[in-house]
């Protein structure tokens, strides 16, 4: 029988989960709960052609979880008769410490707590997910595979803020990037589909969903990334700022009477593209584009702007790129955000092929014509999967 891991993500109000063989990269289903603790939770399942769903309140995580595997026995895929090997967590933040996929055990589970300030949207429902898990598959190893494992070796120079270097060292303040598992798949994955060694390319990463982060790899490895001590740096996304002059947070606090408290929930859940234009939907947000709506067209401006900046930091830090790879929600799916994005590029060697941009397809496939110099590829990103075959590294070490 293969083996199979059960990989879960736990967010604040959802739990999403996907059991998937790693050796095969075969998923058996792939499942979400929704609007944990309110009345009108949700929760749906996919296992090949079969699709199966529910409503109705779903108390808290531990309830997720049976729900979750409620869904999957009706569809006929319990874990147990799949040869559960081990169930993967997601983890967003591990700190200067964590940058391995890592058998979790108490002690684990406490220092990731102690990272809670650093993730503090993030860690704590991953961690109230690991343990609920723990509860129920008491005999099952539990691996913790990190989002920002993939960058810990950031060069210095991409790493380190210009702040006083006590306090940063005290406070292990650091840029530790996020998306990680993402960006390192995705990578490998362009590497593949071009037949090539990582080793031999530098890539541009642009992972685009309503998280939104850019990597430039070097080698296989990341020289830098657009996401810093917490993800709210860099890229505009869905609800999150990113890039804000640091000036901001004091005066409003100062002048404004804020609370860093809700500066902090400001920034993180009413900022970004909802902030400007009142939606995160891009398919919502083109509609109203075209119904005229100025408030969602200044949105969109500022989105494509702040990410036509960042492609062209990292353009400047490689020299020149092999590939530059779009992936996520956004980046796979919105062929405008795309050409917006590599618009005017030609002096560089970037160029789309329009009629292979608005393809529908949904499978990896290269965008740009055979002769331009960059290639420009839409890579479908996996995480579960690059979870799922960090936790098989782990049983098989």
């Amino acid at each position: 029988m293969a083996r199979s891991v059960l990989v879960l993500n736990s967010g604040s109000s959802s739990v999403k989960f996907q059991l998937v063989e790693p050796d095969s990269g075969r998923s058996l289903a792939d499942g979400i709960v929704e609007r944990i603790g309110e009345d009108s939770s949700l929760a749906s399942l996919t296992a090949g052609s079969v699709e199966v769903s529910r409503s109705g309140r779903v108390a808290d995580h531990e309830a997720a979880l049976r729900v979750a595997f409620e869904l999957l026995e009706e569809v006929g895929a319990r874990p147990e008769d799949h040869g559960l090997a081990a169930v993967g967590h997601r983890v967003v933040h591990g700190g200067p410490d964590f940058y391995r996929p890592t058998l979790i055990d108490d002690a684990l589970i406490a220092r990731v707590c102690q990272l809670a300030p650093l993730a503090p949207l993030h860690n704590p429902p991953a961690i109230l997910g690991v343990e609920v898990a723990r509860r129920a598959m008491p005999d099952i190893p539990h691996v913790a595979v990190f989002d920002t494992a993939f960058f810990h070796d950031l060069p210095p120079a991409a790493a380190t803020y210009a702040i006083d270097h006590e306090i940063a060292e005290r406070w292990h303040i650091r840029r530790y990037g996020f998306h990680g598992t993402s960006h390192q798949y995705v990578s490998e994955q362009a590497a593949a589909f071009l037949g090539v060694a990582p080793e031999s390319l530098s890539q541009i990463v642009l992972h685009l969903g309503n998280g939104a982060s850019v990597s430039a790899i070097v080698g296989g490895r990341p020289v830098e990334t657009s996401m810093g001590l917490t993800p709210m740096e860099g890229l505009v996304m869905g609800t999150r700022s990113g890039d804000v002059d640091p000036g901001i947070i004091s005066y409003l606090w100062r002048t404004a009477g804020m609370s860093v408290e809700d500066i902090e929930s400001m920034l993180n859940r009413r900022s970004g593209v909802r902030g400007l234009g009142g939606e995160i939907d891009f398919r919502v947000l083109h509609n109203r584009i075209e119904s005229g709506d100025e408030a969602a067209q200044l949105a969109y401006d500022v989105y494509i702007h702040r990410l036509r900046k960042y492609i062209g930091a990292y353009l400047a830090i490689l020299g020149s790129a092999d590939v530059i790879t779009f992936t996520a929600g956004v980046g796979e799916n919105d062929a405008a955000v795309r050409r917006d994005a590599l618009s005017g590029m030609t002096a560089f060697g970037i160029e789309l092929d329009e009629h292979l941009n608005d393809s529908p397809a949904r499978t990896a496939r290269r965008i740009s014509p055979d002769t331009a110099p960059t290639t420009v590829l839409v890579i479908p990103t996996n995480e579960e999967l690059a979870i799922a075959r960090a936790c098989a590294q782990v049983l098989d070490a």
